[in-house]
This record gives C-alpha cells, structure tokens and sequence, in this order.
C-alpha cells in the first residue's frame, strides 16, 4: 500500500518546499516537451488530480471511517 506523509512524520515538507518543489518538476518537464505533449500531459494530471478528490470526497462522506 502506497503511504504518502506530507503533514507528519519524518518526511514532512514545508508548503513553500512543497510548491516549490512543483514548481521545479513542471518547468523541467516542459523545457522536454512539445506544445501538444505539454497539453496532453497538463490535461490528463489534471483529470487524475480531480478523480483523486473525487474519490477522497465520495470516501469521506459515504465510505467507512480507517
């Protein structure tokens, strides 16, 4: 099972790290690619990160609690 601790343990980021952090990876991702593959990449991790809330919010509300 995959675990991602942003907000406590060891591993924890500051949000400025964080944003930044982001920031970095799309610039360096975007000097590689062309306009179309920007777009695609840009709307499918889009589409990903909405499906993601999508699934945290049907679970919080209808789903058990863990």
């Amino acid at each position: 099972r995959l675990r991602i601790e942003y907000c406590g343990g060891e591993a924890r980021v500051n949000p400025c790290e964080l944003t930044a952090s982001i920031t970095a990876l799309a610039n360096a991702m975007a000097s590689q690619m062309t306009e179309d593959e920007l777009n695609l990449v840009g709307v499918t991790l889009t589409q990903l990160g909405d499906t993601l809330i999508t699934i945290a919010t049907h679970r919080g509300i209808c789903g058990p609690k863990s």
